[in-house]
């Protein structure tokens, strides 16, 4: 299985179990390993055989504009199950960075892997 990533991707999305979040966007770091066998589009240079890297974006784009999670956790989850079912990624790996959390670290949050490599 190949690996398509999408590294260091900034959404802003309503997230936070605060009072004081809940009414502010804050802004979130996405890396994402995306497993996908390349060689079909490698094989004749044919952009509509490879992984739509600005369709998946723009979907994530949409995703974090809708939501409204009080968890990084329950973002993360919902994000790879949206992203697995409409593009049919058989594997991937994705990490979501809450910046600005605590003032003694550059950001908390969480990597999940889901599905098979």
């Amino acid at each position: 299985m190949d690996t398509v990533f999408i590294e260091g991707l900034e959404v802003d999305t309503l997230i936070g179990a605060y009072d004081w979040e809940r009414g502010i966007r804050q802004c979130l770091h996405l890396d994402l390993a995306l497993g996908w066998d390349i060689r079909p589009a490698a094989q004749d240079d044919e952009l509509d055989k490879a992984l739509d890297y600005a369709r998946v974006i723009a979907r994530i784009d949409g995703f974090a504009q809708a939501s409204r999670f009080e968890l990084v956790e329950t973002f993360a989850e919902r994000l790879a199950a949206c992203l697995m079912e409409e593009f049919g990624i058989p594997w991937m790996r994705l990490r979501v960075i809450k910046p600005g959390v605590n003032p003694r670290v550059r950001g908390l949050g969480v990597e999940i892997e889901r599905g098979c490599r």
